[in-house]
């Protein structure tokens, strides 16, 4: 028999549901880069060179994580790894996969619903239906019964009551071997149930636009209940165009200073039938929190912003930031549920929008 092939990552969970919902949340295109670290991975999407979106979902989202970067290097190390020096802390391996793919397989029963927790009234969102940038990549997946696993994809003989807790939630297994290899899933809904193998098409890694918030430069920071931001962008016309957020600085304590104070908060969208103003005023209980030291106000394309809508869906509180130039940074707060031992695994989205050139 010939010698199992060393894997660079091995993860597992009992309910996918969450990560599934993590990946969910930037599934606004096609291709996607995976960069797997010790911690956990990331998820990078981009669209149009001015949208980027990354999902980041940490070690302990998963029952098992087991990262060995040394599994990829027995010839050569990738690139991503020469560029670390060899410091495992540090090494990142780096690949590409058609997301799209990825999501249809976690789906494969028809189970990858809504991440446990999350209150969502719209099961279809803004801006989906549009996944498949390009289409499926190559996808091979095989249902066997009765819990056979194959040994060629996610785990040799070993039984699945080892790798999925018993319980509702469908489980999944994934590994990736390195370099010229497929991600493989392996998909169940219960320990003595049907299966299903997944092996989903890698690419090597391309350069990809990068987009650097820094924080110190931030003219407008809010943090407000996802919700409030998700009910205003799902009312606007779909004709749409162009979205401006408007910051202006929390008015002085003081009933008669607040009331003629400008809102801190203004989205005004304009389209093909007009414009359309959504103010937030200075309330604890709309905004958590508002630094703004003068009147800002950048216009990007609603297009570009309706692209986080699907995690704005999923996620509970969003932070909303706006750099000197421009640069906006939408951080969505996923629900986390709750691990074994009594463990919350908390994980975030992250969206970063260039603003439009011409500001008029």
């Amino acid at each position: 028999m010939a010698e199992e092939q060393p894997r660079v990552l091995t993860a597992s969970v009992h309910d996918f549901r969450y990560f599934a919902a993590l990946l969910r949340g930037v599934s606004f295109t096609n291709r996607a880069s995976v960069s797997i670290a010790p911690d956990g991975f990331t998820v990078a999407v981009e669209e149009a060179r001015c949208l980027s979106a990354t999902a980041f979902v940490f070690s302990h989202v998963f029952d098992e994580f087991v990262y060995n970067p040394d599994a990829a290097r027995p010839s050569q190390p990738s690139q991503s790894q020469a560029n670390a020096g060899g410091n495992d802390e540090n090494a990142l391996t780096v690949f590409e996969i058609p997301l799209g793919t990825l999501m249809e397989c976690l789906n494969v029963f028809g189970t990858a619903g809504i991440a446990p927790g999350t209150s969502q009234k719209k099961k279809k969102g803004q801006g989906d239906g549009d996944e498949s940038d390009g289409g499926g990549g190559g996808r091979r997946a095989d249902r066997k019964g009765k819990g056979r696993a194959d040994a060629d994809g996610a785990g040799g003989n070993a039984t699945l009551d080892q790798w999925f807790a018993p319980g509702k939630g469908t489980g999944m297994r994934m590994s990736y071997a390195g370099p010229g290899h497929p991600l493989t899933l392996l998909v169940a809904e219960e320990s003595g149930g049907p299966t299903a193998t997944c092996e989903i098409t890698t690419w090597d890694p391309e350069p990809r636009m990068e987009l650097a918030f820094d924080s110190n430069a931030a003219v407008l920071k809010i943090i407000l209940k996802s919700s409030w931001l998700r009910d205003a962008l799902s009312e606007l016309d779909p004709s749409t165009e162009k979205l401006t957020i408007i910051g202006n600085p929390p008015a002085p304590r003081g009933r008669a200073a607040r009331s003629s104070a400008p809102p801190c908060l203004r989205l005004r969208a304009v389209g093909q039938f007009g414009s359309t103003e959504m103010d937030y005023p200075d309330d604890r209980e709309v905004l958590e929190t508002c630094e703004c030291a003068q009147p800002v106000s950048f216009t990007y394309h609603f297009k570009h912003i309706s692209r986080a809508m699907r995690a704005l869906q999923s996620s509970l509180k969003t932070s909303l930031r706006v750099d000197d130039e421009g640069l906006l940074s939408l951080q969505f707060m996923m629900p986390a549920p709750r691990r074994q031992g009594g463990k919350r695994s908390e994980a975030f989205i992250e969206f970063w929008c260039l603003p439009l050139d011409d500001q008029t």
